[in-house]
């Protein structure tokens, strides 16, 4: 989206005069950022995004807040003496929903018309809006970051419909900074993307590449001619087992683009894994490229190849300071590693760098005022891995900052000989799991009977996923709670009142199993960890997870074990409010990992180990203390799924092991559930069916119901699933006919009485405006199916 022509100075001119810097008077080291956080120190962009949603703003206000925040992290990367500057790393929403924009491949559904891509449209393809729903949202690769997947066929028309990457590289250039302006690459983009609706799924999405590149061609000349000098085309699909059309795609896409990029330096950015040895060899190949980014934190194979052989007179970026977590560099490390790379490729066409964006780590921690002094110096935020790569970059150019990197051995010493690390009689516990599979003694179907001949439930029971939503009213009183401005006894009660109206708007809408709405929790995995030993908690650490939403990851950075139990007072209040089972809720041992900045010290299935015996010892409590449905979340099994083949097998035996650990001692007449959030699941059906959970409830409704398609492929299921029949991410509420038609799909290819009826996800970011009226059509829809069922319709 561009901002209209005549904002374009006023917006940061008053920034101007203040930072307008020459980079060579800077002296400026070979060092790069891939991409960095968008939201802001303090959730700045979060908030002006929710408010403009909301109608209490403007676009101007919005546009204003991102110029603000943009123009802060230039000045930030220039002080620091970046010397290769990233723009067009900022988004609104999502960096892949910006390069759709950019190609003019807005589906017809949205009714855009044409010219530059503005607000409405952009954000009626991320959130959907009262007449159609939003596009899919999916996994990044196996982060926690959502993107917005493309819906592309023969028929789109691609146009240069957003000049937002032109627009942002000039906003620099009048802040004085000569940036990188960065693309989403076309053949990651393609590949990302699936077929629209009516389009063949067999499609071939990489046919539309010549169309695509004509877009990139006018992109190119368009950057080209206010003056960039070098451009980042961020390939990551590089780093998957790649066939040989895909590879032969990156070679036919660059050999085209070759005459466009003519007189630029071109960096072509992978990361989150090993490049395999046959793409290194395609893609340093390529003639028009100048530079290879490669992530050498997740990658540590990739050295070889390159020891292997590096075309002569090329760059590499290399990817050493880890943009996925917040653990301090091991600087002495890494310039081993740099040396070492250095001997190859010459020192000066050797470039320090993030091993990926920086947009999956929290932003300064400086901000950090509750951390103690000892975790604070074991860690770097985004902010602090700016310096990092320029500390390093200084070093290779025989500028040491001698007292820098004393400080930094002196807190990776302190690290690894702390006692708070380490708890011997959790790690032998954790150690002795090993020997065993952690079956539960009954098999699914003789466990489904013995529940319901004790739960009694209707057919196609209704339930929901867990959290309800998360008011301003409440949200006040966990904070007033934390800061001592009320009591425990007033903080109690205020969340036993507002579990009490979840529990009897659920029996009002005459829901099956009832959820307490989880209102004494801040977040699914924060919760659990500030009461787990081993955890350390941040005050500002957000990172975003998809558009304005925002997750604080807690930091593991020791043994994990569980001091006392965490949730049975509040799931014993609820069940004692009603006749309905209430269900107890807990996030699994992978989720609790996945969502955590985790250490790297061990291997991280010994981490998920440790919590799966903590988690075990809560679902145990939680039993005895009379509830019969337990709900354990997986939501992040998938996403933690390693990118290359090879090394998938291992992560699913020890994650799904994990699963089962949890659960292992309950009675058969005890319910188990689980829930999982976007992700393609098909692939990993096998293992899910594994985990020997007696219901599952899914994400379905967002991705156009591709998760039925395996049990139309002929996959058999056995246990209780409830395909998500509406998304909670849009604010649009599904008819009833709608969600009754979605009802139907399912019983084409799922058996009824193991079918239940839920929405996608937890209900926590919507408001009651939404909720009500859209679970009262869900309980409405399965009412009608219901009937239709008992007449033999």
């Amino acid at each position: 989206m561009s901002r209209p022509s005549h904002s374009l100075g006023a917006l940061f001119s008053h920034q101007r005069k203040n930072w307008s810097i020459s980079l060579a008077k800077k002296g400026t080291m070979a060092s790069h950022i891939v991409g960095y956080p968008r939201m802001g120190p303090r959730r700045e962009l979060k908030f002006a995004l929710e408010s403009f949603w909301d109608g209490k703003s403007s676009a101007e206000d919005l546009q204003k807040v991102a110029a603000d925040l943009r123009a802060s992290i230039w000045k930030q990367m220039t002080d620091a003496g970046i010397k290769y500057i990233p723009s067009n790393t900022f988004s609104y929403y999502d960096q892949v929903l910006d390069a759709t924009a950019m190609l003019g491949a807005v589906p017809p559904r949205y009714k855009w018309t044409g010219g530059e891509i503005r607000f409405d449209t952009y954000f009626s393809m991320a959130r959907g809006n009262a007449s159609v729903p939003a596009m899919e949202m999916t996994k990044w690769f196996d982060t926690n970051y959502h993107f917005i997947v493309s819906e592309l066929g023969p028929d789109v028309n691609f146009t240069y419909a957003s000049h937002k990457a032109v627009n942002e590289y000039k906003e620099a250039k009048a802040l004085g900074v000569d940036t990188v302006p960065v693309l989403v690459g076309p053949v990651s983009y393609l590949v990302l993307s699936k077929p629209a609706k009516g389009v063949d799924k067999s499609f071939c999405l990489l046919s539309l590449l010549p169309k695509v590149l004509a877009v990139y061609k006018e992109v190119v000349a368009d950057l080209k001619a206010a003056g960039a000098s070098w451009i980042q085309f961020d390939e990551p699909i590089l780093v998957l087992d790649l066939d040989s059309q895909k590879l032969q795609a990156f070679s036919t896409a660059y050999a085209e683009l070759e005459s466009a990029l003519s007189g630029l330096n071109v960096l072509i950015e992978t990361y989150f894994a090993d490049v395999p040895a046959e793409t290194y060899q395609t893609i340093t190949a390529l003639n028009c490229v100048t530079a290879f980014g490669f992530d050498f934190v997740r990658g540590t194979k990739t050295l070889d190849l390159i020891k292997g052989g590096f075309p002569s007179g090329k760059y590499l970026f290399a990817g050493v300071v880890d943009g996925r977590n917040i653990w301090a560099n091991n600087l002495a490390a890494s310039l081993e590693t740099l040396n070492s790379l250095e001997g190859i490729v010459g020192k000066d066409k050797l470039v320090v760098s993030t091993s990926c964006s920086l947009l999956h780590t929290a932003v300064d921690l400086v901000n950090e005022t509750k951390l103690d002094n000892e975790i604070k110096s074991w860690l770097a935020f985004a902010a602090q891995k700016i310096v990092e790569v320029n500390a390093l970059a200084k070093a290779l150019s025989g500028q040491k900052d001698e007292a820098f990197y004393s400080s930094n051995a002196t807190a990776q010493a302190s690290r690894k000989s702390s006692p708070r690390v380490t708890n011997e009689a959790v790690q032998k516990a954790a150690s002795a799991l090993k020997g065993s599979d952690h079956r539960r003694a009954t098999n699914v179907s003789p466990r489904l009977d013995a529940q319901q001949k004790k739960l009694n439930l209707p057919i196609l029971p209704t339930t929901t996923i867990g959290s309800f939503p998360q008011t301003v009213e409440l949200r006040r009183v966990r904070r007033e709670y934390k800061a001592n401005k009320i009591s425990e006894d007033e903080y109690v009660n205020a969340i036993k009142e507002e579990i009490r109206k979840v529990v009897e708007l659920q029996e009002q809408l005459d829901i099956d199993v009832l959820a307490h709405g989880e209102p004494e929790r801040n977040d699914m995995v924060e919760y659990f960890g500030e009461q787990l030993s081993g955890f350390a908690f941040t005050v500002n650490g957000w990172v975003q997870s998809y558009g304005s939403r925002c997750v604080k990851p807690p930091i593991i950075y020791g043994d994990v074990s569980r001091p006392k139990p965490m949730t049975v007072f509040w799931s014993s209040t609820a069940q004692s409010m009603t006749k309905r089972p209430m269900k107890g809720m807990l996030t699994g041992p992978v989720t609790i990992l996945n969502w955590s900045f985790v250490r790297n010290d061990q291997p991280r299935s010994e981490t998920t180990y440790q919590i799966a015996l903590a988690i075990k010892d809560e679902v145990e409590d939680l039993e005895k203390a009379g509830i019969t449905v337990i709900q354990i979340d997986e939501a992040a099994l998938r996403e933690g799924l390693p990118l290359r083949m090879s090394e998938q097998a291992n992560y699913l035996d020890w994650a799904v092991h994990s699963f089962r650990i949890t659960n292992v001692g309950v009675q058969d007449t005890t319910q188990i559930h689980t829930h999982m959030c976007y992700s393609n699941f098909n692939d990993i059906i096998h293992s899910i069916i594994d985990m020997d959970a007696d219901v599952i409830t899914i994400e379905n409704s967002r991705s156009d119901e591709k998760l039925l398609s395996v049990f139309r492929e002929g996959v058999k299921y056995g246990a209780g699933i409830g395909p998500g029949v509406y998304d909670i991410h849009s604010p649009r509420i599904p008819p009833t006919e709608e969600i009754a038609d979605r009802i139907n799909k399912m019983l084409a290819v799922l058996e009824r009485n193991i079918l239940w009826v839920n929405p996608d996800c937890g209900l926590k970011t919507r408001k009651y405006t939404e909720v009500n009226p859209a679970l009262t059509n869900m309980v409405a829809a399965t009412k009608l199916i219901r009937k239709q069922l008992a007449s033999g319709k």
